[in-house]
């Protein structure tokens, strides 16, 4: 038996053969379901890149941060630790320590560098976010259009049957009008997967900003305090 990807030829052909036979309305539908489908896998494979490195950067960051008491002059090497959220933290934080204990001084309101580090965090955590919005329109819309085109479909298909001479004359119609629901499903079930991971890897970060804002405080203070 040939397979294409894995999956039986045969199968494949008729998948094909059925979107061919679609009507208008369906094959409407499967077009705006293809739109969403590969804009979310545009997306999907965007953001998965963007946070693989953010972790790999945010690792390698973390590690220079703690070698010693040299932390505070990393300001001049943050581009090669990018696209890691820490390092826009680490220079709020670096620009508020500098404006108060620059050349030698003592901090003079330590509360005024933890905001600038939560300032930071939340910058980055809703950067981090852009776009997910989408994942989750696609997860919940989708399945509801393909819907749309299944309901019509199966609306012509009894209307055909009417004139039909017995309900098997109408089953490829039936069939037809199925499609659009697996193809609203197949658009949205790696939606729901991706954004959900997402958002896990969002909260992930975030906590990984503000145990890094406690632990930039505490060095600061231990430093120029």
């Amino acid at each position: 038996m040939l397979h294409l990807m894995g999956v039986p030829l045969f199968f494949v052909t008729n998948v094909v053969d059925l979107v061919k036979d679609s009507g208008a309305v369906a094959q409407g539908v499967l077009f705006v379901l293809f739109c969403f489908s590969l804009f979310s896998w545009t997306l999907i494979l965007a953001k998965w890149n963007h946070f693989r490195k953010a972790r790999t950067q945010s690792d390698r960051f973390l590690s220079a941060f703690r070698k010693g008491p040299r932390a505070f002059e990393l300001g001049s090497v943050l581009e090669q630790f990018y696209p890691s959220p820490l390092t826009k933290v680490f220079e709020y934080g670096l620009h508020e320590l500098s404006q108060q204990a620059g050349g030698g001084g003592k901090i003079k309101n330590s509360v005024a560098i933890e905001r600038s580090l939560r300032i930071a965090a939340s910058e980055e955590s809703t950067r981090l976010e852009g776009n997910l919005g989408w994942l989750a329109t696609t997860a919940s819309v989708t399945p509801f259009i393909g819907l749309f085109g299944t309901v019509w479909g199966i609306m012509d298909a009894f209307q055909g049957l009417a004139q039909a001479a017995s309900a098997r004359a109408v089953a490829p119609g039936i069939a037809e009008a199925l499609i659009t629901t697996a193809a609203g499903l197949a658009t949205a079930i790696p939606a729901v997967i991706f954004y959900n991971s997402f958002v896990h890897s969002i909260r992930d970060f975030g906590q990984r900003m503000e145990n890094f804002a406690l632990e930039f405080q505490n060095l600061a203070e231990r430093h120029y305090s």
